[in-house]
């Protein structure tokens, strides 16, 4: 759910478009298309997908070693051409790819939720915005090697990338008639190459020092208003977070949907963990969380992620922005920077629609009470408040400047982007004003 401008640096392996292509035992170049043998010998079962008439979708593709190594600059451009045809139509290309990834490949099947009306953009997205960084490797690294990690708690493995890989090349087949040709193929087949290895490697080297998952048992569920509720949870080994992070979240009662939920709390000596959660409207697992879970329950966490974090060796303020349920990772900070026993300035801009919605404020307060470096002001958009009333990007403004310090945001995708605007222009650089990440909210609150 959090990230930022941080560089989060480069795994051993996959520095380079070079460096993500596979090579045998003889040294010749190899790629993830390549279907496992029990694939190639028994071809799935089952009815046939209905597509539209078109031209018919080519045969499943197998490595050549003609596609010779991937070259981001001379590939990206045919790429691009691609992504720019089928945008206007990605709905067709998702449904397409979906429907051949499940006829051809059915025990796929079972990595993904029973209703994919959350699901189905996901992973096509992700690979189209894999493709559209295929000439940034600093970037694209980072952003494939947290898929590739976060991929572990689905049951992905290294044999499932091929199967993948062989029915996007048919969806952009089917679709791309206009800019598709044999150069364009072969620069998409070295991408994904590239692509799906350095996943691969993220995955491989996370599986040697942590789990894909930790189980989860329900210790409290408190709900503090009607559908907001703090959860406490107990993991069933240690959790290895930093203040900041958010976990993804699996419930019982919807297996394979996962949502990304920030940790209320810094790193405990008892080892629990918690969630502010909100239910929202056809939320499958936030109402799931908020209204069905009781002590006793079990969930299942994935590994923490997440970079909106506190830089202890700098001296600056802290300037943090927290909307509804973004107070969680907010109130992790003030613990974290309290343990550390260093008394940098904290400015915490609480913001709710209404007083009644502020349901940590008492926490909050109490935080203030014990810390002199710590001053909280919450704000409401809508009035009576013994706080202040408006919109909270602007409350920022009027405490300005703020050019010692360094941002937090934490809330909604609109609270982000406003607020971003507002602290550039109260003084603080974009580069260090931390939050949370666009693409990660989509999937907060589902």
């Amino acid at each position: 759910m959090a990230t930022t401008s941080a560089d989060n640096g480069t795994p051993q392996g996959a520095a380079g478009g070079t460096a993500a292509v596979g090579r045998d035992a003889g040294g010749g170049e190899w790629n993830w298309f390549t279907p496992p043998a029990e694939e190639r010998a028994a071809p799935p079962s089952g009815p046939a997908p209905s597509p539209p008439a078109a031209r018919p979708a080519p045969e499943p593709f197998v490595a050549n070693p003609d596609y010779g190594r991937f070259d981001p600059e001379s590939d990206a451009l045919l790429i691009r051409r691609t992504l720019e045809e089928i945008e206007p139509i990605s709905q067709a290309v998702t449904s397409y790819f979906y429907a051949l990834l499940f006829v051809r490949h059915p025990r796929l099947r079972e990595l993904f939720p029973a209703s994919m009306d959350a699901q189905r953009d996901r992973l096509f997205k992700a690979l189209l915005t894999s493709a559209k960084l295929i000439d940034d490797t600093r970037v694209l690294t980072q952003y494939l090697s947290h898929l590739g990690r976060g991929h572990r708690k689905y049951g992905t493995r290294p044999e499932h990338y091929p199967a993948v890989g062989e029915c996007l090349i048919a969806a952009l087949t089917r679709y791309a008639t206009r800019t598709w040709s044999e150069e364009a193929e072969a620069a998409w087949v070295r991408a994904y190459t590239a692509i799906s290895q350095i996943m691969i490697d993220a995955a491989a080297e996370d599986e040697r020092r942590a789990p894909a998952w930790w189980q989860a048992e329900v210790v409290s569920h408190e709900m503090r208003t009607s559908d907001i509720a703090v959860i406490t949870v107990r993991p069933d080994r240690p959790y290895p977070f930093l203040a900041g992070q958010y976990a993804s979240v699996e419930t019982p009662w919807w297996p394979r949907v996962w949502r990304n939920y920030s940790l209320a709390c810094a790193p405990r000596t008892d080892g629990l963990l918690v969630f502010h959660v909100k239910a929202v409207p056809a939320g499958w697992v936030s109402g799931a969380l908020v209204h069905r879970a009781r002590p006793g329950d079990v969930l299942r966490l994935g590994a923490p992620a997440g970079t909106m974090t506190v830089d202890h060796s700098r001296d600056n303020g802290l300037l943090c922005l927290g909307g509804s349920t973004g107070i969680a990772p907010i109130k992790a900070l003030v613990e974290d920077v309290a343990r550390h026993g260093r008394a940098r300035r904290m400015e915490v801009f609480y913001g709710a629609r209404s007083a009644h919605d502020l349901y940590d404020l008492d926490t909050m307060r109490e935080l203030e009470r014990r810390h002199t470096w710590l001053s909280v002001r919450p704000v409401v958009s809508e009035g009576p408040s013994d706080g202040l009333v408006g919109q909270l990007p602007d409350a920022v403004r009027r405490y300005g400047p703020w050019h010692a310090y360094d941002g937090y945001l934490s809330g909604p995708p609109g609270m982000i982007r406003s607020g971003v605007d507002a602290l550039v222009g109260s003084g603080i650089p974009s580069h260090r004003i931390r939050h949370d990440s666009l693409d990660g909210l989509a999937a907060v609150g589902g």
